[in-house]
């Protein structure tokens, strides 16, 4: 059986160099060398996925390259419309 050999963290000159070492390295192998990080996260807004048709979804995004915005940003005003119509 391997032993299981933890070696030091490196120091890293920028978040690339980071990157690219743990492309290369099993983080698990470091965590005793990092330091404990606390941060709260407060979650306001909910993405939700939904299904749509392709053909519909390459309409909308055509829309969309129009008025010069995501088909996201298209898709969710004309949502917020039509709630507040309903409404």
């Amino acid at each position: 059986m391997a032993e299981n050999k933890s070696s030091s963290l490196p120091q890293f000159e920028s978040i690339q160099e980071l990157t690219d070492f743990f492309d290369t390295h099993d983080m698990g192998e470091y965590v005793e060398h990092m330091a404990e990080a606390a941060f709260d996260v407060d979650i306001k807004r909910r993405h939700y996925l939904v299904a749509i048709d392709a053909d519909l979804m390459k309409k909308v995004v055509a829309i969309a390259k129009t008025q010069h915005v995501s088909a996201e940003a298209l898709i969710t005003h004309w949502l917020q419309e039509q709630a507040r119509e309903a409404a």
